[in-house]
């Protein structure tokens, strides 16, 4: 059966069948699509023509590469419902599965990915469709929704809680700078590399020494006529390298035995003993003096300095405080304590230049006095929420999706020894409690205060409202305006 239709601008389309209640259409598989089968092609009602054409034109919208003349007409006449329709619908396809991947970018490598912003469960669709350089930058900014943070993809810190950086140096070409200053380059080596530069330096001049006596003594014929008595000898009872190695360690540590030594049938001898007598003094002095400053380093001093594990964010006489304790576990006190807090965190500035890791003030009562301490017990740190504070328009829902770093150094003289100590810790935002406070540590003894360590770390909760500062003052003013 074959049958005609007629469409608005004079064409025929025919449409061949060969039952009264079905038709078959073949169509030629195309290239890079899915070949069809026989499929049965019932006449469609306008409604599902007009969501198949509104389809496929979001997608032409949404693909680069399509322009305006590859639109499909959303017309509801039977032109339209004809088996063409199909076919632009597989052209289309065929196009959106040839389209060309966008290329990922790499500027953003060097910045460590895990530094993003803390875990929930509402934007994965977000991350997923960005690329990977817009999410590396997106998290360096703290722009990035939340996702669920596991064990393997935490974000990095810049200073951990016991208080080294997390900081490596790129390939320094220039390194002459570190031997000229030879002492802080030793004291600053790990022990296992510190004592063997101790071992050998001693051992090479040991051995070099005694190579001189060696050769010395085999010029001059000393070793030929070791067992002969009428022999004057320049260097005693030297026979071999051997026994001028044991002749060049009892003179450098002034040990002396008696059976080996050096005459004085030969000035050159003397001379050497000499040289070899104040170059051991000065390896000496360097080394017990870079020993000494190891041993007695004041970081092993900030070992005993505590910090707490969290940072509560509470009202303290009518005004926003975020607080966090500092303990000394030490009887001998801390002198001139000082404490003061850096901000780090990325930004990206109103012309476009990103800024990684910008460090800024956090005010600890400099202004007051309050960052001086008398470190004897436990001290509660204040900083006061106000306009030029950073978390001035920093709510209880933006503390979640902020990302920072807050860098807490206390730097004291240590009584013992007189020598500056530094102590540093830091505050993630996922260490900072809105709406807390730290239990009381200290009670009152017979003669004396107790202060009770086990309760050094403890909070609890309070009842108190989750906006900013900003936002409490906007709504006094309101309030006394009203």
């Amino acid at each position: 059966m074959i049958s005609s239709v007629m469409c608005g601008g004079g064409s025929r389309a025919t449409v061949r069948s060969n039952s009264l209640d079905s038709s078959q259409v073949r169509i030629k598989p195309r290239r890079n699509s899915i070949p069809l089968m026989k499929t049965q092609l019932p006449r469609p009602q306008p409604e599902s023509t007009s969501y198949t054409a509104s389809v496929v034109t979001s997608t032409m919208t949404t693909r680069p590469g399509f322009s305006s003349s590859q639109e499909v007409s959303q017309t509801q006449s039977p032109c339209s419902q004809a088996p063409v329709s199909v076919r632009q619908e597989l052209t289309l396809l065929e196009t959106i599965e040839e389209a060309p991947k966008p290329r990922r970018s790499r500027k953003l490598k060097r910045f460590s990915s895990r530094w993003s912003s803390r875990g929930s469960n509402g934007s994965n669709n977000l991350s997923i469709q960005a690329t990977k350089t817009e999410r590396k930058r997106r998290k360096l900014l703290g722009d990035e929704h939340p996702v669920h943070v596991t064990a393997s993809n935490q974000r990095q810190r810049y200073v951990t809680k016991d208080g080294k950086c997390r900081v490596n140096l790129g390939p320094i070409e220039d390194k002459s700078r570190f031997l000229s200053d030879i002492f802080t380059t030793l004291v600053d080596l790990k022990c296992r590399w510190f004592l063997l530069v101790f071992t050998m330096c001693y051992i090479l001049t040991w051995v070099a020494f005694g190579g001189i006596y060696f050769l010395g003594a085999w010029v001059r014929g000393d070793i030929k006529h070791v067992r002969d008595p009428h022999w004057q000898a320049c260097y005693e009872n030297v026979d071999g390298f051997l026994s001028a190695l044991l002749l060049s360690l009892e003179s450098q540590r002034t040990i002396g035995y008696g059976s080996r030594m050096v005459t004085a049938k030969c000035p050159e001898g003397v001379v050497l003993l000499m040289i070899q007598s104040i170059l051991g003094c000065i390896i000496d002095a360097l080394m017990v003096g870079c020993m000494f400053v190891k041993i007695s380093r004041p970081q092993q001093r900030a070992q005993t300095l505590i910090f707490s594990k969290h940072c509560v964010i509470c009202e303290r006489d009518d005004k926003l405080c975020m607080l966090f304790r500092i303990g000394d576990l030490r009887e001998s006190h801390m002198v001139d304590a000082k404490i003061r807090a850096k901000l780090i965190r990325s930004r990206q500035t109103r012309e476009g230049e990103f800024i990684p890791l910008e460090q800024s003030e956090i005010n600890m009562g400099y202004d007051t006095g309050g960052d001086r301490l008398l470190l004897v017990e436990p001290q509660t740190i204040t900083h006061i929420i106000n306009e030029n504070s950073p978390f001035w328009e920093v709510d209880a829902d933006r503390l979640r999706r902020e990302t920072f770093e807050i860098i807490v150094i206390l730097e004291g003289i240590v009584e013992a020894s007189g020598m500056t100590c530094q102590a540093r810790t830091s505050y993630t935002e996922d260490e900072i409690l809105w709406g807390h406070r730290f239990e009381s540590c200290i009670s009152l003894e017979k003669g004396a205060f107790r202060v009770d360590y086990g309760a050094f770390d403890k909070t609890f909760e309070v009842q108190m409202s989750k906006l900013s500062e900003r936002e409490r003052r906007k709504a006094m003013e309101q309030d006394h305006s009203f």
